[in-house]
């Protein structure tokens, strides 16, 4: 076995690939050559660190630096200061860059002091291509410790007394649904992992698949005991071609190693596990359509009775957990229901994981305990809003879910919370809006997805939530009548209420929730024809005060359809029926004398 004084982890996760990390391992691998320091000097390839809008991201240990930012040629600086000379390249820290000192557990670093890692344990820290890593990290523990010590009830009741629910979208209780299944009875059952991951904005189940994939592979095998199956589908998206490769190295090692196939740890237990992948229909994360993808039909919903625990995948007893509520399964037989349970809120145990995106300072990816407030994660973890400007909502749940006003800020994020505010918990994805945000235009942009999306199996999907759309746009485009939002409501409430599948039923809560705290958006469009915002652009004009202009011309040339006219020493004019209100001369006048009118 190789002793190495210092590791080099590199993230390797989706972000920082496309930022070039793939050239940054090449240029550690030639420097530290360059520097005989090949066999003192370990570089080991991880999954996400989460801190994702500053990446790429390598962290040095044993003093646990972490670089963020990092540019190829960075690496030749760090390997000559840091690794062979013991200086610290401070400018390129994450967080202070002055201090004295670094933290081995990165608590220097403001975005993680707030965040409990369970489901994200691993990532970041393994190289999520060798399995030895992960074993050494506990892997596998809890499936020997479940095959050679429990029964399967007792898994069942480690799970419920854990009071983990399905991180998927409606918190069912995930021991609960494992108990429906095993009391079904029949001669074959199956395991199903939802790593359809389709929510704009979301990316939670991706980065656990890219860092720590072993850890879905151990749980699928522990559900399978529990419940009686001996087959596993995971069922991920085609878009994530390093998931993908890596869940297929994983399965492979797996196998190698007999913790997957035929008679695990010498028990008499059999269990496999297979992929299908999704060709990136929205649809398919509803857990009847993609069971029916599974299947090789078409993806549409089935109707429910009766529930996959008692006829899913194949008419078969089948159970389906997405991704996260996987990963925190061997944590919780290794620690204890107990444990587990000690952190989150009553209703709401563990942790939760989120993609923070929009008007938010540190893009990212954030594990957080249930019951720690939007304030928390906006500010303290998020590290605000940029250039300042004032938090005016968050949508949770994608277009599932709601928005939740800046006067809510305060409250804690679990499930029942959130449902009461009128939006839900959903996958994780988490989006930061601002005070520049029309909430008018959110609504009809996440009712757009959901109707590029719809399957068309059930008129009120197909049907309804485009009647929807038209009337948002209609009021986005200045063209708003009296009763619109009468009409809007009208239509929400009837689709929640008789939609087949559970995206349908939720398709509206975009629409309801933006209703609900943000009426009067809704009302300056119709009545004053007005966008508060200055988004819609059929609301908005550009003009040009007359006393800071120094018509010097660069807002005529830069116009894209020649709106705009003037001549030397004669202030320039912006014609309104030409303007397509795209900005740009307001974008390109050095002298700050173009307006936006709303």
């Amino acid at each position: 076995m190789e002793i190495y004084r210092a590791h080099v982890l590199v993230c390797t996760g989706t972000g920082c690939t496309s930022s070039n990390s793939g050239k940054i391992l090449e240029e550690f691998e030639e420097h530290l050559k360059k520097n005989n320091l090949e066999n003192e000097v370990k570089i080991v390839k991880t999954g996400c660190f989460g801190l994702c809008a500053e990446g790429p991201i390598v962290v040095v240990y044993p003093e646990g630096a972490m670089y963020t930012m990092v540019r190829p040629e960075d690496v030749k600086e760090i390997v000559e200061e840091h690794l062979l000379k013991g200086r610290i390249v401070k400018r390129l820290l994450a967080g202070d860059k002055e201090q004295e000192t670094i933290s081995k557990s990165l608590d220097n670093v403001e975005f993680f002091k707030k965040q409990k890692r369970i489901a994200l344990r691993n990532c970041g820290v393994i190289n999520p291509e060798n399995i030895d890593e992960y074993i050494a990290f506990d892997g596998y523990k809890a499936l020997a410790k479940v095959l050679t010590e429990m029964t399967p009830q007792e898994v069942i009741d480690t799970i419920k007394k854990s009071g983990l629910r399905g991180r998927g979208g409606g918190g069912f209780p995930t021991g609960l649904k494992w108990e429906f299944a095993s009391k079904s009875k029949d001669d074959q059952k199956y395991v199903c992992c939802n790593a359809d991951e389709g929510d704009p904005g979301a990316f939670m189940d991706r980065s656990i698949l890219e860092g720590d994939p072993h850890s879905v592979l151990e749980a699928m095998a522990i559900a399978g005991y529990a419940i009686g199956a001996n087959q596993g589908y995971i069922y991920v998206r085609a878009e994530y071609p390093i998931a993908v490769r890596r869940l297929n190295i994983a399965i492979e090692q797996a196998r190698n190693y007999g913790l997957l196939g035929r008679n695990i740890f010498g028990t008499g237990f059999d269990f496999d596990i297979e992929l299908r992948l999704g060709a990136g229909a929205f649809v398919c994360g509803e857990e009847t359509a993609l069971m029916t993808s599974i299947e090789g039909k078409r993806g549409e919903p089935r109707p429910r009775p009766p529930f996959p625990a008692v006829k899913g995948l194949w008419q078969k007893p089948t159970i389906l957990n997405n991704v996260e509520t996987f990963a925190n399964i061997p944590v919780i037989i290794n620690k204890g229901p107990e444990w587990f349970a000690s952190i989150g809120t009553e209703k709401s145990k563990g942790t939760k994981v989120f993609a923070i995106g929009g008007k938010i300072n540190n893009t990212g990816l954030v594990e957080i305990p249930m019951g720690t407030t939007l304030r928390e994660v906006v500010y303290d973890i998020g590290g605000g809003i940029p250039n300042g400007k004032k938090f005016k909502a968050a949508q949770t749940g994608g277009p599932s879910g709601g928005c939740i006003p800046a006067s809510h800020i305060d409250t804690p994020i679990d499930y029942d919370s959130l449902i009461e505010l009128g939006s839900m918990m959903g996958s994780g994805g988490l989006i930061v809006m601002d005070e520049d945000t029309c909430m008018v235009d959110i609504a009809k942009f996440f009712l757009e997805f959901t109707v590029d999306e719809s399957c068309g199996k059930c008129p009120p999907c197909r049907i309804g939530t485009k009647r929807m759309l038209e009337i948002l746009e209609r009021i986005t485009g200045g063209k708003g009548e009296e009763d619109d939002i009468e009409k809007l409501e009208v239509l929400a409430k009837n689709i929640k209420a008789s939609a087949l599948c559970g995206l349908g039923q939720t398709a509206p809560n975009p629409v309801l929730s933006t209703l609900r705290y943000f009426r009067d958006e809704y009302e300056a469009h119709v009545r004053d024809k007005k966008c508060p915002a200055g988004v819609c652009k059929a609301m908005v004009n550009y003009v040009i005060h007359a006393e800071l202009c120094k018509s010097c011309g660069i807002c005529a040339r830069n116009c894209p359809v020649g709106a705009i006219k003037g001549e030397r020493k004669v202030p320039y004019v912006i014609d309104d029926e030409k303007c397509i209100r795209c900005g740009v001369c307001m974008e390109k006048c050095p002298f700050k004398a173009i307006f936006k009118n709303a």
